[in-house]
C-alpha cells in the first residue's frame, strides 16, 4: 500500500503595500488573507493557489516551506480570534516585521531572480521568514 503524499506548504509574504492597486489584485491578496505588508500564509500547494500566487506574483515573495519555518511561525506568531459564533479559533495569518538586514541589494521592486526581494524563492524562503520573525 503507497503511503499517501502530502501535498507541499507554500508560504507567501506580502511585500508591496497598496497605493495604486487595481481591484482585482486587492480581492486576490484579501481571498489569500494578505491584506497589510509583511503579513504571512502558509497554504498547500495546490493548482487554484499557484493561479492566485501568479496573479499577484508582483506584490508577493513565495516558496516552499519547510516545517520547522511553519512551527516557529505559530510558535511565535499565531494569534486567536473569536468568530460569530464566539468559538475562539487562530487567525488564518501571521503578522511579521520587516526583515533584520533589510531585504535583498536592488530591493522590492525587482524579481528575486535578478538580486530584488519579489517572486518565487524557493527554499530562500524560510530563511526569509526566519528574519521577520
Amino acid at each position: 500500500m503507497e503511503a499517501k503524499h502530502e501535498p507541499k506548504q507554500i508560504a507567501i509574504v506580502r511585500i508591496a503595500g497598496e497605493i495604486r492597486l487595481k481591484q482585482e489584485f486587492l480581492d486576490t491578496l484579501r481571498m489569500l488573507h494578505l491584506s497589510k505588508k509583511h503579513m504571512c500564509v502558509v497554504v498547500p500547494s495546490t493548482p487554484n493557489m499557484l493561479g492566485m500566487i501568479k496573479k499577484i506574483k508582483d506584490f508577493v515573495t513565495w516558496g516552499e516551506a519547510q516545517q520547522e519555518t511553519i512551527q516557529l511561525l505559530q510558535e511565535k506568531r499565531k494569534k486567536m480570534t473569536k468568530t460569530k459564533q464566539g468559538k475562539i479559533v487562530p487567525q488564518p495569518f501571521y503578522r511579521l516585521s520587516p526583515p533584520r538586514g533589510g531585504f535583498e541589494r536592488k530591493g522590492i521592486k525587482v524579481a528575486y531572480g535578478v538580486g530584488g526581494a519579489l517572486g518565487y524563492r524557493g527554499e530562500e524562503i524560510n530563511k526569509l521568514i526566519q528574519r521577520m520573525i
